[in-house]
């Protein structure tokens, strides 16, 4: 399966269906899930990284509890704005799990999307280090997809 724009992505969805967000990390996966109404991202667990293959059905299991019409995968681009390794192996992992769950996909740029969360769990949230980092991959993920959803309103709504 291709990977989506923002706004293509979108209009692939049927009513109701809610945007599976995923932050792959080296350890962990952050899940985060949209409202069905596509306004908000929630912050939903973190998964264990394992091979593909296992993810996929986690993430299949979800996809079908959640009526989940699309994954939005973040992009690990250089601070710069480069597409490097990191970002080609997440694009690579997307494409992979786009066609073993077979639900459409999108990029989205998530820089420093753990470190503008970890900043909120310690300055704002007052969260241990031990607590911060039980929560801080399912945060991040809510972040980027969010940043997804806002990005991606459609333009009829942008105007209000």
């Amino acid at each position: 399966m291709p990977l989506f724009n923002p706004h293509d992505l979108r209009n692939l969805l049927h009513s109701g269906q809610r945007v599976l967000g995923l932050d792959p990390g080296s350890k962990t996966i952050g899940v985060a899930l949209t409202d069905v109404s596509l306004m908000l991202a929630s912050p939903l667990i973190g998964l264990r990284r394992r091979k593909l293959g296992e993810n996929a059905k986690e993430i299949a299991q979800i996809i079908r509890a959640q009526d989940v019409g699309a994954l939005v995968v973040g992009l690990p681009l250089s601070l710069d704005g480069s597409f490097g390794p990191a970002a080609r192996a997440a694009s690579d992992w997307t494409q992979a799990l786009s066609e073993k769950t077979g639900v459409p996909a999108g990029l989205w740029d998530e820089r420093l999307s753990s470190s503008a969360v970890n900043r909120f769990l310690i300055q704002d949230a007052d969260m241990t280090r031990g607590r911060r980092a039980e929560v801080v991959d399912k945060m991040a993920a809510a972040y980027m997809l969010q940043g997804w959803l806002d990005a991606s309103i459609p333009e009829q709504l942008d105007q209000f």
